[in-house]
């Protein structure tokens, strides 16, 4: 089965320098390097990730479907698909609309909103735990009878038609609007703004949000993230920090009845008066987006070793398989400790400067160990080469690694 979202991670590139040039000549800043390291390593950590949870998840629609369906459709027929497509778009929003009002849920789900930006890098803003709760509310359609993989397809199809309307850079699509889910209509749910909070939930189409009450129109501009900022570069921190906030809250939490309703709340509510609390009003002009003063060589550092991590994770989810366990287990882990990492570096944390360091020592002793294996081999070489490179440009700047927490902030208002 092809995995249709690893072969466009090279068109998402193009896309996204694309993009960079339209807003350009729009007159308008859409990116900015910290929050982009950031929604990518959230994206390069979720597909890591995802490559040891696939398996199970997916397992779970083919028991469900080799254990007894309805219909026998058949999967070379493209009726079968458009059934495919209509269910995966119509369930998507249901398990979306969930996300946003179930506080487990939406702690899976959080990852994807918490960029203040709004661009073609937020589409690859996800998280690691999304699978984990969206899995079975595909169910019927296995239970109805659309075959496995055509039901991969269309979920391909709808996880790649999102990818588009993360954007400022187009406007309103007359017509279009009234049946898909455009980038206005997306803008919106990205918002803070109380009166767009928890709306237009849809994937492909934004049928679902107009018959069921969830849709609003984009009538003032968007301010986007989360009602409480995340305020942080790191990606894993950004999948676990609400999970970090349940927990806390549930302890504290006088009554065991409480502690477990938590989970199943709206985000926001509260055990002790029992209440949601409502979203604080937002105003663009005054509203700050979070940001970190690092040092250029910092920033140039990442930039350079985004190229070699992003190639290395393209080539891990097409050929895992050839790899071998403990050589795919090995570069996962390299490449899951670079996303978290750049985070640390952006921040300054105390603990990136020796973890950075550890793991140019093991891309370092790796590549020796192919090099003497195998001297004719420029792998080995060149990993021994560029770990000893990194690290001597990352020495000056061992003395900016001193704090605590996070490196001061410095706000940007809103454009």
């Amino acid at each position: 089965m092809v995995d249709y979202i690893a072969v466009a991670i090279p068109v998402f590139f193009l896309l996204i320098g694309l993009e960079i040039l339209i807003a350009r000549r729009q007159g308008k800043r859409v990116y900015r390097f910290h929050d982009t390291v950031a929604d990518l390593g959230c994206g390069i950590s979720q597909q890591i990730t995802g490559l040891f949870l696939k398996a199970v998840l997916f397992g779970g629609y083919m028991w469900v479907y080799r254990q007894g369906h309805l219909l026998e459709l058949s999967p070379s027929s493209p009726w079968t698909f458009g059934i495919a497509l209509l269910g995966v778009d119509f369930l998507y929003y249901w398990w979306h609309r969930a996300s946003h009002l179930v506080n487990f849920m939406w702690a899976a789900h959080i990852v994807h909103h918490q960029s203040e930006e709004m661009n073609l890098a937020v589409a690859l803003r996800q998280a690691w735990f999304t699978s984990a709760t969206a899995w079975i509310f595909y169910l019927p359609l296995a239970l109805l009878g659309v075959p496995p993989y055509v039901f991969l397809a269309a979920d391909a199809f709808s996880t790649l038609y999102q990818f588009w309307i993360h954007t400022e850079t187009i406007g309103k699509l007359g017509p279009l609007e009234w049946l898909l889910n455009t980038p206005s209509h997306h803008r919106v749910h990205h918002a803070i703004n109380p009166h767009y909070l928890e709306r237009n939930y849809g994937a492909v189409t934004i049928v679902w949000d107009r018959l069921f009450g969830s849709f609003q129109v984009e009538d003032a501009p968007c301010v986007y993230g989360i009602v409480e900022p995340l305020a942080s570069w790191n990606p894993v921190w950004a999948n676990l920090h609400y999970w970090v906030r349940l927990w806390k809250t549930a302890r504290a939490a006088s009554r065991w009845r409480d502690r477990l309703l938590l989970w199943f709340a709206p985000p926001g509510w509260d055990p002790a008066t029992g209440e949601t609390k409502p979203a604080p009003p937002v105003d663009r002009q005054r509203y700050r987006k979070f940001d970190t003063d690092v040092p250029r060589g910092l920033n140039a550092y990442v930039a350079v070793q985004f190229v070699p991590i992003a190639a290395a994770t393209f080539a891990l989810l097409l050929w895992q398989e050839r790899l071998g366990g403990p050589i795919a287990l090995a570069a996962a882990l390299i490449i899951l400790a670079s996303v978290a990492v750049w985070g640390g570096l952006f921040e300054l944390r105390r603990w990136a400067w020796p973890l950075e360091l550890l793991k140019l020592a093991a891309i370092g002793a790796g590549g020796a160990v192919v090099w003497v294996r195998s001297p004719a081999s420029l792998l080995g070489a060149t990993l021994l080469l560029s770990a000893i490179g990194f690290a001597l440009w990352l020495w000056p700047y061992r003395g900016c690694f001193t704090r605590p927490t996070a490196a001061p902030a410095r706000t940007q208002t809103v454009r």
